[in-house]
């Protein structure tokens, strides 16, 4: 085996290219509940997403945004009732899955279209470490 030295530390956040900030923000924060740490104008939004942070980035005037290319992923508990709450604020599942003995998911659409995925494992997962990078 090559030896080879990293050349990144850890995953920073994951982002999407959003085409409304405003509607986006409220979709985020609203629906899915994650806590608004900063934003920007329309150019950009961050969230705490359980000791991670996930952003939205507008995209300028008149440029499509070009879904996918990315999933982020949420953990939850209890995946029925995420699910069930979802679609009480009008939010269906497009897929749904499991991997047997380790984890079920279900994937939505955001509303330009882009990618989340809300897991419940079946066993709790160990927490990376997230303390020596708390301002992103």
């Amino acid at each position: 085996m090559i030896e080879q030295n990293p050349v990144v530390d850890r995953l920073d956040l994951v982002f999407y290219w959003v085409s409304d900030m405003d509607r986006s923000v409220r979709f985020y924060r609203d629906t899915l509940g994650l806590t608004l740490l900063r934003q920007d104008a329309g150019s950009w939004a961050e969230f705490e997403a359980g000791g991670r942070h996930f952003a939205l980035h507008g995209v300028g005037e008149g440029q499509p945004v070009s879904p996918g290319g990315a999933t982020a992923v949420f953990s939850v508990s209890d995946l029925d009732a995420a699910k069930s709450t979802l679609s009480a604020r009008g939010i269906s599942s497009t897929h749904d899955g499991d991997v047997e003995g380790f984890a079920r998911f279900a994937s939505f659409l955001d509303p330009d279209g882009n990618t989340f995925q809300l897991i419940e494992y079946a066993q709790p997962q160990a927490e990376s470490s997230t303390e020596a990078h708390t301002a992103r």
